[in-house]
């Protein structure tokens, strides 16, 4: 079931954030990761905000979507491989109407998911959003 995140969701978003950066993005430092994880609850707010709950009302996931771009998607380890992406995705897509997103060029299962899906690369930056050396793929919808 996907809901609205609301702000008591946010420290249970950032577990499953962390968990799923941990899993995916071993290029980033520990204190660079530390950095990021103390901007979530600033960050939060500027993005629509919803979560993948299961019948126990387990958080497993969940989106961020501004201005017509996915900002946000990440997952507890274990609920990968499972399709709760992919209906993160989907309603990203076709409910909240996000056609475009930026993906770390390392985060290679990452790029290979939103390539399945139909995304292909537009660009290319060197940096990401803080101007730290980890390339990011701006990639859109082409399907």
């Amino acid at each position: 079931m996907i809901r609205v995140a609301t702000e008591k969701d946010y420290p249970v978003l950032i577990d499953v954030w962390e968990q799923s950066v941990r899993a995916t993005h071993h290029f980033l430092p520990e204190d660079y990761l530390q950095e990021i994880k103390l901007m979530l609850p600033a960050i939060f707010p500027s993005v629509t905000m919803y979560v993948y709950v299961d019948e126990s009302k387990q958080l497993l996931g969940f989106t961020g979507v501004a201005d017509g771009k996915i900002e946000m998607l990440f997952l507890i380890p274990e609920a990968r491989g499972k399709g709760i992406g992919k209906i993160l995705l989907h309603y990203s897509m076709h409910i909240l109407g996000a056609y475009e997103l930026d993906v770390n060029e390392q985060n290679e299962q990452a790029v290979g998911f939103y390539r399945h899906m139909g995304f292909a690369v537009i660009e290319r930056k060197e940096t990401d959003g803080l101007g730290r050396p980890f390339p990011l793929l701006s990639m859109k919808y082409t399907q």
